[in-house]
């Protein structure tokens, strides 16, 4: 996985369609389209460099005062808020962010099969949700689902190999599903005893 600024990658994809480092084309016309944004590693960034986050905000605030546009996320009114309604304003954004549900995490898009006749397929198997989640997120989901009384009746595979159900989603994709295309295809099945 590769960081980096998203301004010099801007600059770099106007020239170019391919990724900086191994030249794969990211896509063909438009692929500014197709760049994500790790949040995880701008939270570590802002947390390394004091003041950082706040000078980002200004210049993020003068750029679209400039074009006589209103900040993207910033509540009518922008800074001309009194501080009775600012005070009230802020702890309404706080608890807005903290029912956030990891929403605003990376994200993983997960294809989930039944490889086995003894359980039924999901009606929906696709889904997408954040990378910190876990095997045992996920196994959850399924037996939920599924009805079944147990997730602990469930064994989840990638490639074949059975996941450890502390496995963080992020961690799977980087070591079993390294460089494929998404979604991350994950199986599901009766857990087996190993005798």
């Amino acid at each position: 996985l590769l960081s980096v600024c998203r301004s010099c990658l801007v600059k770099y994809l106007e020239e170019n369609n391919t990724c900086p480092t191994c030249r794969i084309v990211i896509h063909q016309s438009h692929p500014l389209q197709y760049i994500g944004h790790d949040r995880t590693m701008q939270d570590i960034v802002y947390k390394l460099v004091p003041g950082l986050q706040e000078a980002e905000m200004k210049k993020q605030r003068e750029f679209y005062h400039k074009l006589g546009m209103e900040v993207p996320g910033d509540i009518k009114g922008g800074e001309t808020k009194t501080d009775e309604n600012s005070n009230k304003e802020t702890s309404e954004e706080k608890q807005e962010e903290d029912n956030d549900y990891h929403r605003s995490d990376e994200q993983v898009s997960i294809c989930l099969e039944c490889n086995s006749s003894k359980l039924r397929g999901l009606k929906r198997k696709w889904i997408r949700c954040s990378a910190q989640a876990t095997v045992l997120h996920l196994k959850k989901f399924i037996a939920k689902k599924l009805n079944l009384s147990s997730f602990n009746e469930l064994d989840i595979l990638c490639n074949e190999e059975i996941l450890g159900k502390d496995h963080t989603l992020k961690f799977v994709v980087v070591t079993r599903w390294r460089f494929k295309k998404a979604p991350l295809l994950l199986h599901y099945r009766p857990k087996m005893d190993l005798l």
